[in-house]
């Protein structure tokens, strides 16, 4: 059993920091025979029984540590997420913002291809409606990714859509490689999506620079959270009239008029 000892008020030896260090070298252990498993035989291989039998651990732990099967999961997602992001150099963001788009998009296939087992259960090991705590902390990478290519002028459609399209993309794409043999996978295949998203929703020249209301509410959508010169409600109000003026037949045209 683990230890749970506490400070004494004679300041005698505390127990708390070795139960929190054991806790967390347990917590550790388990994830990475987990992720292990996972790599090996698919999540069908990841049952409490055999990862607590790989950690050199009692099952009640691994319930205690992640509260059940799928908060174990979750958290072999995030340290498998972690761990590919590690393993590549890391780039400073270039001047061509949709140069590191391009960039994002092959990591992301890069990992699905690398690790298939974990993308799968990432994107598509949850219940309709829930993501995992690993694709939301991808999703929000590429949303700063097209937050900057709005700042940059070159973003044809709203923020959200864009995102959300690269994301179907990305995501649709990866899954296609992943179910296909490889020795018969198309190596355009990829390439070639993220061109065809890239050119859905950007412009070759600043979008501020073409006429038109709905390229300048785009961009100074993007540029609108770096301002103080507006209250918060004030701030909220333009927010929802560029909206509108970028997006006229979004969910939000019954208000206008």
């Amino acid at each position: 059993m683990e230890s749970e000892d506490v400070t004494t008020a004679d300041g005698s030896h505390d127990g708390t920091h070795d139960a929190n260090r054991d806790r967390d070298g347990h917590r550790e252990r388990i994830v990475t025979a987990a992720a292990r498993l996972l790599s090996e035989g698919g999540p069908d291989a990841v049952s409490t029984r055999a990862v607590s039998s790989a950690a050199g651990v009692q099952p009640p732990t691994i319930y205690r540590l992640f509260g059940d099967k799928q908060g174990l999961l979750d958290a072999v997602v995030a340290y498998g997420f972690t761990e590919y992001l590690s393993s590549k150099t890391a780039e400073e963001p270039t001047d061509d913002p949709v140069e590191d788009l391009r960039a994002g998009w092959d990591l992301h296939i890069g990992l699905g291809l690398a690790n298939p087992a974990l993308y799968s259960l990432m994107y598509g090991g949850h219940r309709p409606g829930v993501s995992s705590p690993a694709s939301v902390a991808a999703f929000e990478m590429l949303a700063r990714l097209i937050r900057r290519i709005a700042e940059a002028g070159r973003l044809a459609i709203p923020e959200e859509r864009a995102a959300a399209l690269v994301h179907a993309a990305g995501c649709g794409t990866t899954l296609t490689l992943i179910a296909t043999p490889e020795d018969r996978r198309d190596p355009e295949l990829s390439r070639t999506a993220r061109e065809a998203a890239i050119a859905a929703i950007t412009t070759d020249a600043p979008a501020a620079a073409e006429p038109g209301p709905v390229a300048a509410a785009v961009t100074l959508r993007a540029a609108l959270p770096r301002t103080d010169a507006l209250t918060a409600s004030e701030r909220g109000l333009l927010r929802e009239w560029l909206d509108r003026i970028a997006d006229p037949a979004g969910p939000h045209r019954h208000r206008a008029g």
